[in-house]
C-alpha cells in the first residue's frame, strides 16, 4: 500500500473514530436530558422491594406504602411502632439545654421525652422503616454517628430528610445544601435522600408552583449523588408542575417523588392523577391524609 493511500486510510479510521466518539457523547447528553440515567455505581430506592420480600405489601407500587407522622415522643413513637404504617417519620434538632444532643422534636419546641438514641434503640425492634427529618443543619452530624452506631440492627429502609433549596411561598430558610449532604456523609448507599424545598400555601389566591428554575437548582444538586433521592412536593402546587416536575423525574432513575399535604391546605385529589397515570407507580409515593388517599383511590383512572 502506498504512503497516500495509508495516509487517506488513517484519516478515515480517525474520522471514524471521531464520528463514534461524538456518538457516544451525544447518547450521554440525551441521557441526561431526556432519559434516565443507568449508571451501575448508582443505587435505586430499594424501599418497595423491601416490604414486598417482607410481605407488607402485595404490589410494586408506592402508593401502599403507609405513614405514621411527628413520632417526636416516648406515647408517639410506641402508636407508631404498633401502628399498620410502613414507615415512620421524626423530627430531629438538637436540644436547647444540658445534655445537648439530638431530640425528637419539632420547631418551636426544643425539648422532648425522647432522645435520637432512645428513639432509635427503639426502632430497631422493629421491621419498619424510618424517615428523619432534619430541622438543624447542627443536629445532622451527631446524628448520623448515632445512626451508624446501630446501623447494623435497622432492618426497614432509611430516608434522611431535609428542605434543602427554596420554593414556591417559602418563607423558612433552608438548610445549605452542600453542608447538609457532606454532612451526612457516605452513610449507606441504599438510603433514601428526602430533598425539598420550603413552601409556602395560602388560601383563596393563585398559589406558584415549582419553577424550572427549583427544578434546575435541584438537579445541580443531585446529579452526582449516588444514593436515590425523592423530593417531597406539595400536593396543592402539582397541578401547575407537572412539566417541571416531570422533567426532573426524567434526570435519573434514582429520582422518585413523595407527594406530601399541609394540614390546611385544600387539595382536589383530581390534579394527583396525571402523576398516577404518567410516571411509574414504583416511583410517587403519596404521604397524605387518610380521607384524601381513600378519595384518590375511589377517583376513576387511578387504578
Amino acid at each position: 500500500m502506498g504512503v497516500n493511500n495509508r495516509r487517506s486510510l488513517h484519516r478515515f479510521c480517525l474520522s471514524a473514530v471521531i464520528i463514534t466518539a461524538g456518538w457516544t457523547i451525544w447518547i450521554a447528553c440525551f441521557s441526561k436530558l431526556g432519559m434516565p440515567s443507568t449508571s451501575a455505581e448508582a443505587m435505586s430506592d430499594q424501599t418497595l422491594d423491601y416490604f414486598l420480600q417482607k410481605g407488607r405489601i402485595q404490589n410494586k407500587d408506592a402508593a401502599e406504602i403507609e405513614w405514621y407522622h411527628a413520632a417526636n415522643s416516648q406515647s408517639k413513637t410506641s402508636e407508631a411502632l404498633e401502628s399498620s404504617a410502613h414507615m415512620i417519620e421524626a423530627d430531629i434538632l438538637l436540644r436547647g439545654l444540658d445534655p445537648v444532643e439530638p431530640i425528637m422534636a419539632h420547631p418551636p419546641q426544643t425539648d422532648s421525652d425522647i432522645s435520637l438514641r432512645d428513639w432509635l434503640t427503639q426502632v430497631i425492634t422493629s421491621d419498619k422503616g424510618v424517615k428523619l427529618d432534619f430541622k438543624s443543619l447542627a443536629a445532622v452530624g451527631p446524628s448520623i454517628a448515632l445512626l451508624q452506631e446501630v446501623r447494623a440492627q435497622l432492618r426497614g429502609p432509611v430516608w434522611i430528610n431535609a428542605d434543602i433549596l427554596p420554593g414556591p411561598g417559602g418563607k423558612a430558610v433552608p438548610l445549605d445544601p452542600q453542608a447538609f449532604i457532606a454532612a451526612v456523609g457516605p452513610t449507606s448507599d441504599s438510603d433514601v435522600l428526602s430533598l425539598g424545598w420550603t413552601t409556602g400555601w395560602t388560601p383563596d389566591t393563585e398559589n406558584p408552583g415549582y419553577s424550572w428554575e427549583m427544578v434546575h437548582q435541584m438537579e445541580a444538586v443531585c446529579k452526582t449523588l449516588k444514593q436515590p433521592v425523592t423530593f417531597p412536593v406539595r400536593a396543592s402546587l402539582l397541578a401547575q408542575s407537572f412539566p417541571q416536575l416531570q422533567w426532573l423525574l426524567q434526570q435519573s432513575d434514582r429520582y422518585s417523588l413523595t407527594i406530601w399535604t399541609g394540614q390546611s391546605d385544600v387539595l382536589d385529589v383530581k390534579d394527583l392523577l396525571p402523576y398516577r397515570q404518567n410516571f411509574s407507580r414504583t416511583r410517587i409515593y403519596y404521604d397524605l391524609l387518610e380521607s384524601q388517599i381513600s378519595q384518590f383511590k375511589g377517583l376513576p383512572g387511578y387504578s
